[in-house]
């Protein structure tokens, strides 16, 4: 019996001291897991893209802990809602006055984490090398979505050829804020994505430079007139944005510097001729009155 005892006590020894040392291997594991890269997924199109896929491969993306997925969206209001419902992390394609349009009209919400670039919109034609070239009732065909009409808009103003009131909002301003048009200029609004394919069966087209590139446009050598790039043009900064709730996010942060690294920006100028040109400031720069 003493036996029985004796051989029971050392075997609950045994299966305690198993016990004791599972906290210190689980340990390790969080450990291991802590040191493993953190994958975010981004939304995007075009040449943004292409960027983003480059800095995935960068080695300061694997040293920031981060391994970047990017998957292509088509549709813009798509990527918006797919980062609103957390279905991706990020999203890197629109300036930031086409967010402030999409928050004005949805219930979701969605943040800048970060400035990426601004690159001007342009007026391109077929028929003219010059705007003052226009003849009376010209077409000029604009984006139609929210801030890119608005965008457009102020850009035509800009050149010359239409004035808009006083008071006209930059985000949800329309062709009906037009108080001045001497030449007659009939605005036609469409799709964005088919400017490129309408530019001969209208006297112009204003596009952004993404699509303009995809396009085989070049913003400074083929546009007729386009954007300055200063204070008047803030809202058009393309961003890196988030659900709203992520913004303070630290790895999403991380994710927003590597844009600004100098491998990036060497890539961006050897593909893209110095039509994006970098913004880095805090995001705060998006909304203070002067800065």
């Amino acid at each position: 019996m003493k036996k029985l005892i004796g051989l029971f006590l050392s075997v609950s020894v045994l299966l305690l001291a198993a016990c004791s040392k599972q906290p210190d291997t689980a340990s390790s594991e969080q450990k291991g897991d802590a040191g493993a890269l953190q994958t975010v997924v981004i939304a995007s199109t075009g040449s943004d893209a292409d960027i983003w896929r480059y800095i995935a491969t960068l080695p300061e993306t694997k040293a920031a802990g981060v391994k970047l997925e990017i998957k292509n969206f088509t549709d813009y209001v798509a990527m918006n809602t797919a980062v609103a419902n957390k279905e991706v992390d990020l999203n890197a394609f629109q300036s930031y006055a086409y967010l402030v349009a999409f928050n004005a009209a949805n219930k979701d919400k969605i943040a800048p984490v970060s400035t990426t670039y601004l690159e001007p919109m342009g007026i391109y034609s077929s028929k003219v090398k010059k705007v003052e070239e226009f003849a009376e009732g010209a077409t000029i065909a604009i984006p139609n979505d929210g801030a890119n009409e608005s965008r457009a808009l102020l850009l035509l103003q800009s050149a010359g050829l239409i004035k808009l009131k006083a008071d006209f909002d930059p985000v949800k301003g329309t062709p009906a804020d037009i108080i001045e048009n001497s030449k007659k200029i009939v605005i036609k609004p469409i799709q964005m994505a088919t400017a490129v394919r309408v530019k001969d069966e209208v006297d112009a087209i204003l596009l952004g430079n993404t699509l303009a590139m995809e396009g085989g446009l070049n913003v400074l050598k083929d546009a007729i007139f386009y954007e300055p790039i200063d204070q008047s043009t803030k809202l058009n900064v393309n961003v890196l944005a988030t659900a709203e709730s992520r913004k303070d996010d630290a790895v999403l942060q991380k994710v927003g510097a590597l844009y600004h690294t100098e491998a990036v920006k060497q890539y961006v100028q050897e593909h893209f001729a110095g039509t994006k040109v970098d913004v880095n400031k805090p995001t705060s720069y998006l909304t203070e009155a002067n800065s």
